[in-house]
């Protein structure tokens, strides 16, 4: 089966997959919990009772570094009542005027919650300590244009522990690049809709250097929050929102229209529940209790389908009509988990599936996990929109397949046990970890000769393949995309056609 990269060759002017949005916040270690403040206290001779005398001095600094900035610009600190697209769309007119070049662009500021700290004495205990609160206090965004990264914001509060937030654009800093190594582009919003060498561009996009990354954070966090440097600290930088895209480039809108709107007619009917949980690598079972959907919506710039599990997801849309985005996002990186090195309780260290670190550190990883889930919705999809190879698929695992004088018959996708055993095959945790004989024992009726027998059919169709000498084995490209394509027909299509035409 043909993917729907194949299918549209002569229409595709090209693939890209990089960063979009990525949100990323900074804490002081020692200082970002209560314990670690109480402590730092106690190191400074300072009361517990004292906190906010200690604190307001901090704010102050804050405030008169933000005016020192903004003296030094010529531009006035804009205080605005109601965040959200509010603060975009107010940069986006400063933008136009100013100009793209490198420097800071404006500065807002806003009231907002804050983390803080609640000075309490314990009357059992005799302990005074800090307890964690949230309040409110004046937070200022730093936009600025850096000439790596182009336009990014850094959020500062005003009051002590002082966390930052800091945010750029993964699009944007693939045009910075390829503005140094000469290759064309045209770059609307956030989105590639022209590159004169797409593989060259790629090639640039996967050697995001995180290393560059940390120091240019630790650059604006001394330019924009100087308390910092009281502390003898560093800040820590973890990942807060993460968004990584593949964008697959049409040459005319009037190409990807007829695509996009058969694709998105049949995927919101066809996806379920399961198949969200394996486009994220996630195993779906009775216990989960988090929320699980399909969101379908109209917007100005077009319509998007969006499939989410927790607190990650994946959406597909079209930009400008000439451009499919399928882009998968975490607000918690831990949601996605990999094979790494855990020290467990006792000191050792074992290499086993462990939760993601949130640390910028596991963007490398990160983006091999959400560059999966990507290609796994984009296989779902290819077999969505062509029945035609899958039909001619279909047929050829329906026959019977014979070795060494012994046959083994095909599958159907209406007999409950083979259907079963395709939903089995297309649980998330299969396509990272692969799947043995004992897992198949575990979950079907069968003993360990039977399912042996049953890797043999698959096998010999085509739809697995066993990794080295192991008996590790995984569902091939095309097994993928026959197994999708069957229970897509059988679970959905099937019963709208034989609905009764006045229901």
């Amino acid at each position: 089966m043909s993917s729907l990269l194949e299918r549209y060759r002569s229409k595709i002017a090209g693939v890209l997959s990089c960063w979009d949005r990525v949100v990323i916040r900074g804490t002081v270690p020692g200082l970002c919990y209560a314990e670690g403040m109480t402590s730092y206290l106690n190191a400074q001779h300072i009361k517990i009772f004292d906190y906010a005398q200690f604190a307001k001095p901090l704010r102050d600094q804050v405030r008169q570094n933000a005016e020192k900035l903004a003296a030094e610009a010529g531009i006035k600190i804009e205080f605005v009542r109601h965040s959200g697209s509010r603060k975009e769309l107010r940069i986006k007119q400063v933008l136009e005027q100013r100009g793209a070049h490198p420097g800071l662009v404006h500065i807002l500021s806003a009231m907002e919650a804050c983390p803080s700290y609640i000075p309490w004495h314990d009357k059992e205990t005799h302990r005074t300590f800090l307890k964690p609160t949230t309040g409110k206090c004046l937070h200022y965004y730093f936009y600025f244009i850096d000439e790596v990264f182009g336009l990014c914001y850094l959020r500062v509060p005003t009051w002590c522990p002082f966390g930052l937030q800091f945010y750029f654009n993964g699009h944007n800093w693939l045009a910075r690049r390829m503005d140094k190594t000469g290759i064309g582009y045209k770059l609307f919003d956030n989105a590639f809709v022209q590159v004169d060498d797409f593989d060259a561009a790629q090639k640039i996009a996967d050697a995001f250097d995180i290393r560059t990354l940390h120091r240019s954070l630790d650059r604006v966090a001394k330019r924009y929050c100087p308390v910092v440097r009281l502390f003898n600290a560093g800040y820590h930088w973890s990942l807060m929102q993460v968004e990584f895209a593949t964008d697959i480039v049409f040459r005319r809108q009037q190409d990807l229209a007829p695509v996009y709107e058969a694709i998105t007619r049949t995927a919101v009917h066809a996806v379920k529940a399961e198949h969200v949980a394996t486009f994220l690598g996630r195993k779906l079972n009775g216990n989960y209790k988090d929320e699980l959907g399909n969101d379908f919506s109209t917007r100005i710039e077009g319509t998007r389908i969006r499939h989410h599990m927790g607190r990650a997801s994946i959406k597909m849309y079209d930009k400008f009509g000439i451009l499919l985005r399928i882009e998968s996002t975490a607000n918690d990186v831990s949601f996605f988990k990999h094979h790494r090195k855990v020290e467990q309780r006792d000191g050792n260290t074992v290499y086993k599936l462990a939760p993601l670190k949130k640390s910028i550190y596991s963007l490398g990883d990160l983006k091999q996990l959400l560059l999966g889930a990507n290609r796994r919705y984009l296989d779902f999809i290819s077999a969505i929109d062509d029945p035609s190879d899958g039909n001619k698929l279909l047929a050829k695992i329906c026959e019977t397949k014979s070795e060494n004088a012994r046959g083994y018959k095909g599958f159907n996708f209406f007999a409950p046990q083979d259907q079963r055993v395709f939903e089995i095959l297309l649980r998330g945790e299969h396509n990272i970890q692969g799947f043995r004989n004992a897992d198949l024992r575990n979950r079907l009726p069968m003993n360990a000769g039977q399912i042996s027998r049953l890797l043999k059919r698959l096998r010999l169709h085509g739809l697995i393949k066993r990794v080295g000498k192991t008996y590790k084995y995984y569902l091939t490209a095309v097994g993928k995309r026959v197994l999708i394509a069957g229970l897509q027909v059988r679970q959905s299509l099937l019963p709208e056609l034989l609905m009764p035409a006045n229901s």
